[in-house]
């Protein structure tokens, strides 16, 4: 949010924080947050590039289209597990994903 918007919303009453501070998230809660949506965010460029479709990820994943949906969004009951594996399915290597995650988010 740019400085100028800012300060207009604090001068009516408004708070401005972070979404760690509302949620009241500690230091390793935002770090797994973060992990999960550069993996599902990597899982999508991934499946891209190969030109697949959902579907066809699904199919290789045995799994169904609305999982790899719910993969993609990072939704809350897709381990980070399920997203290393399927990243690994499509031939990420061990140094590609140590790669993904040195990346600053």
């Amino acid at each position: 949010m740019d400085k100028n918007k800012q300060q207009q919303l604090e001068a009516k009453g408004w708070v401005v924080t972070t979404p760690e501070e509302f949620l009241e998230l500690t230091p390793e809660e935002t770090a797994y947050i973060e992990v999960k949506l550069l993996l599902s965010r990597n899982l999508r460029e991934r499946r891209e590039m190969l030109n697949l479709s959902q579907q066809a990820l699904a199919d290789m994943l045995e799994s169904s289209q609305s999982r790899v949906s719910k993969m993609e969004a990072g939704a809350p009951t897709v381990s980070l597990d399920l997203l290393v594996r399927s990243l690994f399915h499509m031939g990420v290597t061990p140094t590609e994903l140590a790669d993904m995650l040195a990346v600053k988010t």
